[in-house]
């Protein structure tokens, strides 16, 4: 299945999806509700802002399907315009227009005709804020002061009690910050924002749902030692969980100098589950290769102090929807996949199989390490250690 095959829902799936979020839940519930990605799931929420998409309704002046198709009939049977407009209790200036706009009377077609109406009805409505660029610009100007939308609502009423152009709820802003596609602020001035937020939370989310998406005492990526970047010493890993259907787990760890991987089998996401089966694997290497594990924000390593305390490994976290962060685990993750096919059961491998997989991945040689594999490269490093 293709990534963008994998982000398509259906019109039912994305019914569920805003019901449930408009009810408060989180998305990894809302994905394990709809047997889903979680990145589907967010790519659909990041697009629309969080907000639920408006279902598209016909203006009650504009023509409907059924009197396109009889304007067809008429032009076909050579009927005047001003007849077309009578049967239809129309002015004869719309059935003009009707036509001459799709094509004349010679290339008129309804079916054509309906799908340009409603292709000309998604043209983007220009916003408040981008109307108005002196608005545009305090709204901004507040963003950057850190004042939350409403204090910049409320405060632009008090600084021109008698300039209505310079009025603007929190909402606008907040709708203006969160859907991109209205282009009138930039998305950098999302960093302004108190909670760091990149969408519109349901106003139904429980503050005690929404504290659970952070991770306590994360050491950001950009506290990582330089040496871990540069790849001059062995030791530094990169993790990640890879998802199956039925919310099957396998998780993967790769070794940044020699792209060494190991596979750990977990019956689930939970953290506590996920940081044992970690630290047994890492618990079975010598202590020089066991430097640093950088993570994503995934929750299933909240418990990230216990496992420095099992290991000894220290924890570092990537900065939010950065992948590339974590370069050599995405590309493994991506070989991976001839393994474990995206939408398959990932519960049915067994320990000993993901053992096979990660021997066979070992001994692969690759370009990146001028050919030779994996393996033989951590076997160098640590006769070069011992």
């Amino acid at each position: 299945m293709s990534k963008r095959e994998r982000l398509l829902l259906s019109a039912a799936e994305r019914a569920a999806l805003w019901k449930q979020w408009r009810a408060g839940d989180s998305v990894d519930k809302i994905a394990r509700g709809l047997g889903r990605y979680r990145s589907s799931v967010y790519y659909v929420l990041e697009r629309a802002g969080g907000y639920t998409p408006t279902a598209r309704q016909r203006a009650r002046q504009q023509l409907t399907l059924a009197e396109r198709e009889e304007i067809s009939r008429g032009v076909r049977a050579e009927r005047s315009l001003r007849a077309i407009a009578a049967g239809l209790g129309r002015a004869t200036s719309t059935v003009s227009r009707e036509i001459r706009r799709n094509g004349g009377s010679h290339y008129y077609r309804a079916a054509r005709a309906e799908s340009a109406a409603w292709d000309r009805g998604r043209r983007p409505k220009r916003c408040l804020l981008e109307r108005n660029a002196r608005l545009r610009h305090c709204v901004a100007r507040g963003l950057q002061q850190q004042w939350s939308p409403e204090q910049i609502a409320r405060r632009l009423e008090w600084q021109y009690p008698n300039d209505h152009s310079m009025r603007v709820s929190h909402e606008t802003i907040y709708r203006s910050l969160f859907v991109q596609t209205r282009g009138a602020l930039k998305r950098e001035l999302l960093q302004h924002l108190r909670t760091g937020r990149l969408f519109r939370r349901s106003r139904h989310a429980s503050p005690k749902q929404q504290s659970r998406a952070r991770i306590i005492d994360a050491v950001s990526i950009s506290q990582r030692p330089a040496q871990v970047e540069d790849r001059a010493v062995p030791g530094h890993w990169e993790g990640d969980l890879i998802l199956g259907r039925n919310n099957s787990y396998v998780a993967t760890l790769v070794e940044r100098q020699s792209r060494f991987v190991m596979l750990a089998k977990v019956p689930s996401k939970e953290t506590r589950i996920v940081v044992k089966a970690l630290s047994r694997k890492m618990l079975k290497l010598p202590a020089e290769l066991r430097r640093s594990l950088t993570w994503d924000r995934g929750l299933e390593m909240a418990h990230h102090k216990q496992f420095t305390i099992a290991t000894d490994v220290k924890v570092y976290f990537c900065d939010p929807h950065s992948p590339w962060q974590r370069g050599s685990n995405e590309n493994t993750n991506g070989l991976l996949r001839q393994y474990f096919p995206k939408g398959s059961d990932l519960s049915v491998h067994s320990q000993a199989h993901l053992n096979a997989i990660a021997r066979r991945l070992n001994r692969r040689p690759r370009e990146t390490l001028n050919f030779r594999t994996p393996a033989e490269k951590l076997s160098e490093t640590v006769a070069l250690i011992g």
